[in-house]
């Protein structure tokens, strides 16, 4: 998804040029240019419209949306990097925006989505637990994925799905550690304590019918050596 934010320069930093901004209906936000041998140039300070921004991070794509950042009659590539929120009443804050070399991979973290209903949950009544809800992608910018979809249909009880059985894709490669595990079908707790129990009282019966079978052996042992003595 593409989008396009309106930005104005501002020369005011601090808390009070912030309070200033926001009771105009502005927020505070950064934008950063392309990173150049790992590092962020330094950022130009810029207000945005809140309500745009939000809209934008509430869509689908979410913080992976291109946007295309108008500023002084100039238009740039720019993803959102990071924000934050007011924590009683999620107001957006502040932001930081980067400037996007199209023809350059990038690294960006992808949320999956389940497809279908585990065999596992369906015949032998166990439970999906979804383990991993994102995973990290490389890709240019413009072959983002918006979501990545698991098909979950097959698994049974006890089996599990882990990025590296995600397929490939010729537009992004995954990054995250390819052990890592996306979903699994478990039994439920209730029926997995009871199997618990169960096997542990199977082993501490073992021992004491072990335990009452021994003076049998030993009385019997006796007994023979008792009618084997010759009599007096």
């Amino acid at each position: 998804m593409d989008a396009t934010l309106d930005a104005k320069k501002r020369d005011g930093r601090g808390k009070n040029e912030a309070r200033r901004l926001r009771a105009s209906g502005q927020v505070p936000a950064v934008v950063y240019g392309a990173r150049k041998e790992g590092q962020l140039p330094e950022g130009v300070p810029v207000a945005v419209d809140p309500k745009e921004l939000l809209r934008i991070l509430h869509s689908e794509s979410g913080a992976n949306t291109l946007i295309n950042l108008k500023l002084e009659g100039r238009e740039s590539r720019v993803m959102v990097r990071e924000y934050q929120l007011d924590p009683v009443t999620h107001q957006l804050l502040h932001a930081d925006l980067y400037q996007l070399a199209m023809d350059k991979a990038i690294v960006v973290s992808v949320p999956v989505v389940i497809k279908g209903e585990p065999a596992g949950v369906k015949q032998q009544g166990g439970l999906l637990d979804f383990v991993t809800r994102d995973i990290q992608v490389q890709c240019l910018p413009t072959d983002i994925p918006e979501h990545i979809d698991v098909d979950v249909s097959e698994l049974a009880l006890h089996q599990s799905i882990r990025v590296k059985d995600i397929a490939t894709n010729p537009k992004w490669k995954t990054v995250t550690d390819g052990e890592t595990m996306l979903v699994h079908v478990v039994m439920p707790k209730a029926e997995e304590s009871a199997a618990t129990a169960e096997a542990a009282e199977g082993a501490a019966a073992a021992p004491a019918a072990a335990a009452s079978a021994e003076p049998e052996v030993i009385k019997k042992g006796k007994t023979e050596k008792e009618e084997e003595a010759p009599k007096k």
